[in-house]
């Protein structure tokens, strides 16, 4: 990312200095679909990241624009609204939430550039919401806490983005660090940082360039079966609150008899949550052949019975699947296109992404986007 032209470009338009923020995108290695259910997820950080430059304004006016889509928007925190800019509804959702907890804040110009992929399953969304909540803290000196910036980026996708998201994006875009995977508990809040020792292999995504938006694909009609199957446990089980409290046997009782795609669904969720501490555990002893097992029946799962990916996918999990030096591999995000997470042995790389881009290519004729990701530092300001 070029910081300076990136100042220059900001200076430019609101013809002042600017303070530099970014927030990165993510990964998840495992737990997928789990943040919504009460479950445990293994995100990271990544070394591509949204960037905000902002300045505070003597007014009430909120002053946007954004690089990518070479389109500016005002606004004023006095009657926050929606916008049809999808970008620009990130911003004020973030600025909204900030104002309904009663915190003052004054106007900000703000110019938006960054190197995380639209569109992709890294999160840029997230990591967007959580460069805003940061820079309004930082420039009016709030006293917000680090997870109360990832709950009101978390809300802010709820009300203004229509995405009824769990926290695990945001919460990984705010407490990711380098080097580490995090354990969160979705429950509890609680959280465990644990060593991603990689030793010889890196993190491979492989984007489908199939574009989804969350919204519109299936994603809240999932979110809905789950809670249906739950409503159906608790009527004989009132201390069920979530899937997280269930186990398969609960299910094949009180939620099979009366809907069988609500039964495969919830199942799925129920196996989910359990690979992801198996996983931790595998992760923690340096065991990446195990890791990369259960990566494969997480994408066998997500793909058959949560019914959330898509040919693209699959094929790329298939293709990888018996090539050498690649130990796991599933889709990644909330699915029906964006990237698949792949472990891979260094001396494969070349290799692995020349043949794959050129069968997808064959198949499908799409361009198929490889990057080679690190791990990175959560929401911060820029020197």
């Amino acid at each position: 990312m070029d910081i300076q032209a990136l100042k220059s470009s900001f200076r430019k338009i609101f013809q002042t200095e600017p303070v530099l923020i970014k927030s990165p995108g993510r990964i998840n290695i495992i737990g997928e679909h789990t943040d919504y259910n009460d479950g445990f997820v293994m995100p990271a950080a990544i070394n591509k990241a949204i960037y905000v430059a902002v300045s505070q304004r003597d007014d009430q006016e909120i002053h946007l624009y954004s690089e990518s889509y070479q389109q500016k928007h005002i606004a004023s925190i006095d009657q926050i609204e929606k916008t049809d800019k999808s970008w620009a509804n990130y911003i004020l959702g973030v600025a909204d939430q900030i104002k309904k907890r009663g915190l003052q804040f004054s106007g900000f110009n703000l110019y938006l550039d960054g190197n995380v992929p639209l569109g992709a399953g890294l999160s840029s969304s997230a990591a967007l919401e959580c460069a805003t909540a940061f820079a309004i803290k930082h420039l009016n000196n709030l006293d917000i806490s680090q997870m109360d910036l990832a709950l009101i980026s978390q809300k802010a996708e709820h009300e203004f983005a229509g995405v009824n998201c769990g926290i695990m994006d945001q919460f990984a875009s705010v407490f990711g660090k380098k080097d580490q995977a995090v354990m969160l508990d979705c429950r509890s809040m609680k959280y465990e940082y644990i060593p991603l020792k990689l030793d010889g292999y890196k993190l491979v995504l492989l984007n489908t360039n199939v574009k989804h938006s969350l919204a519109d694909s299936a994603y809240n009609e999932r979110r809905s079966q789950c809670e249906q199957g739950v409503a159906w446990i608790k009527e004989h089980e009132p201390a069920v609150n979530s899937l997280r409290d269930v186990n398969l046997e609960l299910l094949e009782k009180h939620v099979k008899p009366k809907d069988s795609q609500v039964y495969q669904k919830c199942a799925f969720i129920v196996k989910e949550i359990d690979r992801v501490v198996k996983a931790a555990d595998q992760l923690a002893n340096g065991n990446l052949n195990a890791l990369g097992n259960l990566m494969f029946a997480t994408h066998e799962g997500l793909s058959k019975d949560y019914e959330v990916s898509c040919k693209e996918l699959d094929f790329l999990v298939d293709f990888v699947k018996d090539f050498d030096g690649v130990l796991g591999a599933r889709m990644m995000g909330g699915g029906f296109g964006g990237c698949t997470i792949n472990i891979v042995k260094d001396d494969r790389i070349d290799s692995l992404i020349d043949q794959i881009k050129i069968a997808y290519s064959n198949s499908f004729d799409l361009n198929l986007e490889a990057y080679v990701v690190e791990t990175g530092d959560g929401s911060s300001l820029v020197d």
